[in-house]
């Protein structure tokens, strides 16, 4: 492709400048996608990016290098040293990406009009993907949440189920699921609020029973079905990835089942025999071993489990377990949530 000479030699200096700045921070934004979100459509389309830029990085540009005279060579900003997590890299990187193509588009416009054309169409769909990480980025964070998790605590309806759920987080819960089947909404979407707030100021998971609008409404980290519930595909295709979704499996079966469906987390019980659900037939211990065989996703072992009986848990094979009664009916949440904990050491 012939490319007009620049009236002004410094204008081929700085495209070759942002071409360069814009590349890099596309590459850093693809790393992040292939090695931590691995999404390999956002990896794809990152590549296609930098390949199109580069295929524009004519040697009239390099040629125009002068890194002698370049006074912003080496400078830094006190803003870059305020990035203190991936993500904050990776959003910076967007925004450098950004500005790059910005400036390609009005230096390259008279000159090199499709490089300017090319510029404007990464930038423009730039945006829309850096919506896409930011949602995967939520993802990745609440998956490595889910995967530290080692006790799921399941509320059970009472007076002072704020207070002993505040207890329980300070005491090292960092995954809570609000179950409720008798308040009405008005009083679930309050407690669910005030849920969500206490969970977030914990840096835990906080999970909503059954109702995907009340996880929407209140910004919940995802929603725990049962059998009876709707499909995960379509509950999948409302609250799209961003959110985890569990599944309550009472056998094998259903187990694979959940697993194959893209569950990010299964609940698998009732281990023991359970008040919460009397007609359900206990599984056993030894299900849970045949379970840990089976499923690579995170699972909960759930039903009946207290401070007598965990260590019979664990050692058949379960690595996290979900209580109700264990936490939520004791006299002393903080006590009895130390004591779980303290056998996952």
């Amino acid at each position: 492709m012939n490319i007009k000479p620049q009236e002004e030699p410094v204008v081929a200096q700085l495209i070759d400048a942002n071409l360069d700045r814009a590349r890099e921070g596309l590459r850093v934004v693809e790393e992040w996608c292939r090695f931590s979100l691995t999404n390999k459509n956002l990896v794809i389309t990152l590549k296609d990016w930098r390949q199109q830029l580069g295929r524009h990085h004519h040697k009239i540009y390099k040629q125009a290098r002068n890194t002698s005279s370049d006074q912003g060579l080496g400078l830094a900003h006190p803003a870059q040293r305020d990035r203190h997590t991936p993500e904050h890299i990776v959003l910076a990187n967007c925004a450098r990406v950004q500005e790059a193509l910005r400036v390609l588009e009005e230096f390259a416009r008279k000159n090199n009009p499709e490089l300017a054309k090319c510029a404007a169409n990464i930038r423009y769909n730039l945006y829309d993907l850096e919506v896409k990480i930011i949602k995967g980025n939520n993802t990745f964070k609440r998956k490595k949440r889910l995967a530290e998790c080692k006790i799921c605590l399941i509320t059970s309806p009472q007076k002072n189920l704020i207070k002993k759920v505040t207890e329980a987080l300070e005491s090292g819960i960092n995954m809570v699921q609000y179950r409720d089947k008798i308040s009405t909404d008005l009083e679930k979407f309050n407690i669910a609020t005030k849920l969500a707030n206490l969970c977030k100021k914990n840096d835990s998971l906080f999970i909503i029973n059954d109702r995907i609008d009340l996880v929407i409404a209140v910004k919940a980290d995802g929603v725990h079905l049962g059998q009876d519930d709707i499909p995960t595909y379509k509950a999948r295709s409302i609250l799209g990835t961003e959110y985890l979704i569990g599944r309550s499996t009472h056998s094998i079966e259903q187990l694979k089942n959940a697993e194959d469906e893209g569950c990010d987390y299964i609940g698998v019980g009732p281990i023991y025999e359970t008040k919460t659900k009397p007609n359900s037939k206990s599984l056993g211990s030894n299900f849970i071993l045949e379970a840990s065989k089976l499923t690579k996703i995170p699972w909960f072992a759930i039903g009946g489990i207290n401070t007598l009986n965990i260590k019979e848990v664990l050692n058949s094979g379960a690595s996290r377990i979900a209580v109700i009664s264990a936490i939520m009916n004791s006299e002393n949440p903080t006590q009895s949530t130390s004591e779980l904990l303290k056998e996952f050491k």
